[in-house]
């Protein structure tokens, strides 16, 4: 008879937690998982997917306008939040369906419930207990606010799916990828958006370059970015609107407020530390290269570890963690050159180093393209894109390409090949182009920026 009832019990069925489970099986592991939401987690069912889909259906407005220039004469344009928030959740169902079928396909039995831990080897779910010689935590991350006044009246990015009617006006509070995002979205489809950041730029981590041009874009579309306000209070008026005060300046007044200010590992009130697992100062678990925590037979993965929080990491460290407990192949997750992409408007691919990053290594060169794309040569919108390579001076090796433009997302995910290979700027100019593209500036750049 087995000592305990699985061997592996994964509390989270996220991108990773799914992975792992799923790959974890089929190297001959009796598998359950836990997860007290919806299968797929944060990027299928509250993040990544809705939020594109959401990108996709925004986009239109300007696609229509564009049509103009190539000889279209649009008729009566209008748009029904509504349809597309149930079209949304059609594409939602479909998918959790696939994940509840991959799960089953791959002998994992689905728990539903909240997993908390009572001891390193037993997880309790709805007043039941379940025993796993080995147990992995991927409970991912949840958005986190401030505790101000009014708080209560905010919603999150998780709310801004759902919403049922479209705000008239919004104020996105945050200088993140998921605030700049959302303001996008919702400037696209009609609402007067006014974006609140603490620091002096959005997007704090990336490419100062790529920065400085993406607020210019958003600015020539619409988007109110206020730089250097902390906001001390949220009031809701008498006619259900809100005035949003600040500690300095006038306030702000507008029918919904949204923060994005950050997101916190899903770590309290589930046992973790009473089992004697590591959290960090902001609640993350510690785990080592292997993503093992500090107790042996428990592991971590994903946001909750607060590494690297993109979903591709996840189901890397997913795979990675099924290899090393139960394919025989220790494999710990490499973080260098790991892409990622920005889906504001326009959006944003970066692979590899900022240069502020790059100038602390060394000597560094940089080369610099800013265009109209040919798309707007006929649409005669007022859009540019900009592309950036940095270049370790000694080894000639390229250590990071940055691009904000249409398909920046699309083109990044093959010059981040290109850098996991250690290519360098001669074989970069060495390679011929796509002619006419926007990606074959990446091959054409000469001219060092000085």
């Amino acid at each position: 008879m087995a000592a305990y009832d699985y061997d592996l019990i994964t509390i989270g069925a996220g991108s990773g937690g799914v992975r792992a489970s799923r790959m974890s099986s089929g190297l001959g592991a009796r598998v359950a998982v836990v997860e007290n939401l919806r299968t797929g987690g944060t990027c299928v069912m509250r993040g990544c997917v809705p939020k594109k889909l959401l990108i996709y259906g925004a986009h239109f407005a300007e696609d229509f306008e564009d049509a103009r220039g190539f000889g279209w004469t649009p008729g009566d344009n209008a748009f029904t939040w509504s349809r597309l928030i149930a079209a949304k959740d059609q594409e939602l169902d479909r998918l959790e369906s696939v994940y509840h079928n991959i799960l089953a396909a791959a002998g994992v039995r689905e728990i539903n419930g909240t997993g908390s831990l009572v001891d390193n080897h037993t997880v309790a779910v709805n007043g039941k207990t379940y025993t796993a010689e080995t147990i992995l935590i991927a409970t991912g991350g949840w958005p986190s606010m401030p505790q101000i006044p009014g708080i209560e009246h905010v919603i999150t990015s998780n709310e801004a799916l759902d919403l049922p009617d479209l705000p008239k006006r919004i104020v996105v509070v945050g200088g993140g990828f998921i605030a700049v995002e959302f303001a996008g979205i919702f400037n696209a489809l009609g609402a007067d958006v006014h974006e609140v950041i603490r620091a002096d730029n959005i997007l704090r981590g990336f490419d100062d370059a790529i920065r400085v041009g993406l607020r210019e874009e958003m600015t020539k579309k619409g988007i109110t970015v206020h730089d250097g306000l902390n906001v001390t209070n949220i009031e809701k008026q008498q006619d259900g609107s809100f005035r949003v005060n600040f500690d300095e300046g006038p306030p702000l007044d507008t029918d919904l407020v949204m923060y994005a200010t950050g997101r916190s590992p899903i770590t309290k009130g589930l046992g973790f530390e009473e089992v004697g697992i590591e959290l960090d100062s902001k609640g993350a678990i510690t785990v080592d290269d292997y993503s093992k925590t500090s107790v042996d037979n428990i592991y971590a993965i994903g946001d909750v570890t607060n590494r690297m929080n993109l979903t591709p990491v996840a189901l890397a460290e997913g795979m990675a963690f099924a290899k090393t407990v139960y394919g025989g192949t220790p494999v710990s997750m490499a973080y260098d050159n790991v892409p990622s992409a920005v889906f504001s408007q326009p959006p944003i691919g970066t692979v590899g180093l900022t240069e502020e990053q790059a100038r602390t290594r060394g000597p560094v060169d940089i080369y610099m393209s800013s265009f109209k794309a040919m798309k707007h040569t006929l649409s005669g919108r007022d859009e540019r894109s900009l592309m950036k390579i940095i270049v370790d001076q000694e080894s000639d090796v390229v250590v990071g390409c940055h691009m904000l433009g249409a398909d920046a997302p699309e083109i990044i995910q093959g010059i981040a090949i290109a850098l996991k290979c250690g290519a360098t700027k001669t074989q970069f100019d060495s390679t011929v182009g796509i002619h006419p593209t926007a990606a074959e500036e990446f091959v054409t750049m000469r001219e060092k920026q000085t």
